[in-house]
């Protein structure tokens, strides 16, 4: 039961009642992260990037993020959509980081409605694959200040 087991890591990783174990919490994640359970695969991915219980992997936290992001974790698509951004454990994407934060946006996350507001007030650049869109970019953005 991939659940049971995440919300064990959940109070390993936070040490409520239970010592704080970083190195526990990444394996039970990761047993319930391979069995596709979305929020697990978001908080392991987040020790890779952090490097807590774990050796600091860009490319494994990405990777763990991309499968939370394909099933609708709002989290980790706005974790994906930074390391996209900022070109850490991927190629840089501005449109792939555009998608990511649409998803997250959409679903109500603050955060990926600012973001996105943001791309879409700069102009494109020679890379971005991402044109301008201030009506679009006010929208998120006005979403955002709620």
């Amino acid at each position: 039961m991939p659940e049971a087991v995440y919300n064990f890591a959940v109070l390993c990783e936070h040490g409520r009642g239970v010592p704080q174990d970083f190195g526990e919490a990444a394996r039970l994640y990761r047993l319930a992260a391979d069995r596709g359970f979305a929020e697990a695969q978001g908080n392991l991915a987040v020790l890779y990037m952090h490097g807590k219980g774990i050796p600091q992997d860009l490319a494994e936290a990405a990777r763990y993020f991309r499968l939370a992001a394909e099933q609708g974790f709002a989290a980790a698509q706005q974790n994906l959509a930074t390391l996209f951004v900022e070109g850490r454990g991927v190629l840089q994407d501005i449109g792939k980081a555009a998608r990511y934060f649409r998803l997250a946006a959409e679903q109500g996350n603050v955060a990926s409605q600012l973001n996105l507001g943001l791309l879409l007030l700069e102009e494109t650049d020679a890379g971005s694959m991402l044109p301008a869109a201030p009506g679009e970019a006010a929208r998120f953005l006005a979403q955002a200040a709620q």
